[in-house]
C-alpha cells in the first residue's frame, strides 16, 4: 500500500481501526524487504504486520525531498499508524531504525505498546569511520541474501542520501538517541545477535539500561540483522515479550 508516497508493506490481517499493528523499522539506506523472514512468521500467528520504507528511502524515496532527520521520519511514521489504529502496538527497529524508533516512543508514548530494538546503532562517542569499519567487519558475518537485498536498496535509495541519513544518524546519536531512551515509557527488549560487530555487548546493555524497563539479550547464531538471518528465534523472542513474558525473553538492563 502507498499513502503520500509512504510506501508500506502489510503481512497477516489487513489493518483496522482498535486493533494493534505491529511495525517494523528499517536500518539507514535500506527498504523495509529485509524485514519480510521476520514479518512472515509474525503474521502467521495472526499478528496485522507494517513495514514502511521510511520517507526518502528506496519506494519511498518520492515522499521526501532531501533525506529527513531521525526525528521527521519518527513523526512521520507515527502519523502513518495513527491513521490506521488507535491502539498502541509493538515497535521494532534494527540498526539505525532504533533511533527512529526511539524518537517515536518518546514523542508518541500512546502509540507503542513494547518496543524492540535489534543491534541498536550509533553509538554515541564513535567517530563515523569507526562505525563504518564495523560495518565492513559485520558483511561477511550476514546471508549473502541480505548483501544483495541491502546493495540493492543502497542503490535505489542513492549514496548522496545514503550520506546525508548517515550524518542525521550521526548527530542524533550524539544528542537526542539517549535523551529518547530515557523518556520510553513502554517495556523495551535490546536483542543483539552475538556476532554483531556493529552493536557491542556493552553498547546493547546501556541501552537497555537507559530505557526505565529495559532488558538485554544475546541472539547466538546472528549478526547485525538478526532477524534476517534467524527470524524463528526472533519471532518467539517478540512474541514471548509481547504477551507480557519479558522475564523469559531477556535479563534486565
Amino acid at each position: 500500500m502507498t499513502d503520500l508516497g509512504f510506501h508500506v508493506r502489510g503481512y497477516g490481517p489487513p489493518p483496522r481501526e482498535g486493533r494493534p499493528a505491529t511495525v517494523l523499522v528499517h536500518g539507514l539506506g535500506l527498504s523495509g524487504r529485509y524485514f519480510a523472514p521476520l514479518a512472515r512468521r509474525l503474521a502467521a500467528s495472526g499478528a496485522t504486520v507494517l513495514v514502511p520504507d521510511l520517507p526518502g528511502n528506496a519506494r519511498s524515496r518520492a515522499a521526501a525531498r532531501r533525506a529527513p532527520g531521525v526525528g521527521r521520519q519518527a513523526d512521520a511514521l507515527a502519523r502513518r499508524y495513527r491513521r490506521l489504529s488507535s491502539v498502541p502496538g509493538p515497535l521494532v527497529a534494527n540498526s539505525v531504525g532504533c533511533q527512529v524508533a526511539a524518537a517515536l516512543a518518546a514523542r508518541h508514548p500512546h502509540l507503542v505498546s513494547h518496543l524492540v530494538l535489534i543491534g541498536p546503532a550509533l553509538e554515541p562517542g564513535v567517530s563515523g569511520v569507526r562505525q563504518f569499519g564495523r560495518l565492513v567487519a559485520d558483511a561477511p558475518r550476514e546471508p549473502l541474501g541480505l548483501l544483495s537485498l541491502a546493495a540493492f536498496d543502497y542503490l535505489v535509495t542513492g549514496p548522496l542520501r545514503c550520506a546525508a541519513s548517515f550524518r542525521h544518524a550521526l548527530r542524533d546519536a550524539a544528542g537526542s538517541f539517549e535523551v529518547n531512551l530515557a523518556r520510553v515509557r513502554a517495556p523495551t527488549l535490546v536483542v543483539r545477535g552475538a556476532g554483531d560487530t556493529i552493536a557491542s555487548g556493552t553498547w546493547t546493555r546501556r541501552v537497555a539500561g537507559l530505557v526505565p524497563d529495559g532488558r538485554a539479550v544475546d541472539l547466538p547464531g546472528a549478526a547485525h540483522a538478526a532477524h534476517y538471518s534467524a527470524p524463528d528465534a526472533m519471532a518467539a523472542l517478540i512474541g514471548k515479550f509481547t504477551v507480557g513474558e519479558a522475564g523469559e525473553a531477556g535479563e534486565p538492563g
